[in-house]
């Protein structure tokens, strides 16, 4: 069974830097497309980045292009978020996700999930 963890959300203030960690057991991971995903409160879930499963391929959402980059490393089963220039409105419970394909295809292939990692952002 495929296990995600996040890591590395926290309180910050605005214009500071953070870097979300995801470690994936339970599967292959370095077949398979990642993503990023937030829900900010009271909003629906909305799709941030993704990347393929080499890493070769990555897809952002508009509102975070330029200050977030996403990262693999699959000799450790790991993806990254890096996030620079936080804002207030990327306050967000943040997941990551594991596709069943190994290219970015749409959201409905991301089936497996993990729990969230919470990054709040101060005025």
């Amino acid at each position: 069974q495929v296990q995600l963890v996040e890591s590395g959300g926290g309180l910050v203030q605005t214009g500071a830097s953070l870097r979300l960690s995801c470690a994936v057991s339970g599967r292959t991971f370095n077949h398979y497309a990642m993503g990023w995903f937030r829900q900010a409160p009271g909003k629906e879930r909305e799709f941030v980045v993704a990347i393929s499963w080499n890493g070769g391929s990555t897809f952002y959402a508009d509102s975070v292009k330029g200050r977030f980059t996403i990262s693999r490393d699959n000799a450790k089963n790991t993806i990254y978020l890096q996030i620079n220039s936080l804002k207030p409105e990327d306050t967000a419970v943040y997941y990551c996700a594991s596709s069943s394909i190994s290219y970015i295809t749409t959201e409905a292939d991301f089936g497996s999930w993990g729990q969230g990692t919470q990054v709040t952002v101060s005025s």
